[in-house]
């Protein structure tokens, strides 16, 4: 009887430990910030621990998370489903721009086992602008339920603040914390105002990671297991000149 009660315990111990790992982990998506029409641009998705510089390999993608969903939204609001294929360390994808304005990429998944009595919801987006900033230009292109976006992403630039707003089923996301880690792993967690709004200003060139996960309580089934909570986060990344 002990004996049982010791392997549910050490079980439990596991899952846990297991779970909390995963949460150190996301996936995010790079490619440029700007576009030519006619020119074709890559798309790349990793999953891993960007303050670490930790990547997985695309082999060791746990669960179902290599089926996630790539879309491409165009500045008139044209959705295209893009196709990715495994390389070492990353999937890739890519488009070519036929159009001026900013281009959406939206990335889900939500991950078919549930960990512990958690379901985990992944998401991240990326934006591109070709020409001009005419068309396309706004947050609510991702139409993910969380997300994160910023208005000049393509003008980022070391010692001049940056904007950032995050959302939550399309709408500003108030009062709400936010983690900016920027190229050398340094981490910073700040919160939203009214707006959603976050606003920092890098003392780095780089890549910055923003990253925003909020967690829902709600019970169900998933896949046939029960789960009582939902966690998703959403990343957005901002190089840094």
């Amino acid at each position: 009887m002990k004996l049982n009660l010791l392997k549910k315990i050490v079980l439990a111990f596991l899952m846990l430990v297991s779970t909390s790992s995963l949460f150190a982990h996301a996936l995010w998506i790079e490619t440029n910030a700007t576009g030519t029409k006619g020119k074709v641009q890559e798309v790349s998705v990793y999953f891993g621990e960007f303050s670490d510089n930790d990547i997985t390999k695309s082999d060791k993608w746990f669960s179902d998370l290599k089926d996630f969903t790539l879309i491409l939204v165009s500045p008139s609001k044209k959705e295209t489903k893009l196709t990715s294929k495994a390389l070492e360390n990353k999937y890739q994808a890519f488009f070519k721009p036929d159009e001026d304005g900013v281009y959406t990429i939206v990335m889900h998944h939500k991950v078919k086992d549930v960990y512990g009595t958690m379901v985990l919801d992944y998401n991240s987006s990326a934006t591109v602008v070709v020409g001009n900033k005419t068309l396309g230009n706004y947050a609510t292109a991702n139409n993910n339920i969380i997300g994160v976006f910023s208005e000049n992403a393509d003008l980022a630039k070391k010692n001049v603040k940056i904007n950032v707003f995050a959302l939550y089923e399309g709408v500003s996301a108030k009062e709400q914390k936010v983690k900016v880690i920027a190229p050398n792993g340094w981490e910073k967690e700040l919160w939203t105002n009214d707006k959603g709004e976050i606003s920092f200003t890098p003392i780095w060139s780089g890549n910055y990671m923003i990253e925003f996960a909020y967690t829902e309580k709600a019970s169900g089934e998933h896949n046939g297991k029960k789960y009582d909570e939902i966690w998703k986060m959403a990343t957005y990344l901002i190089a840094v000149k």
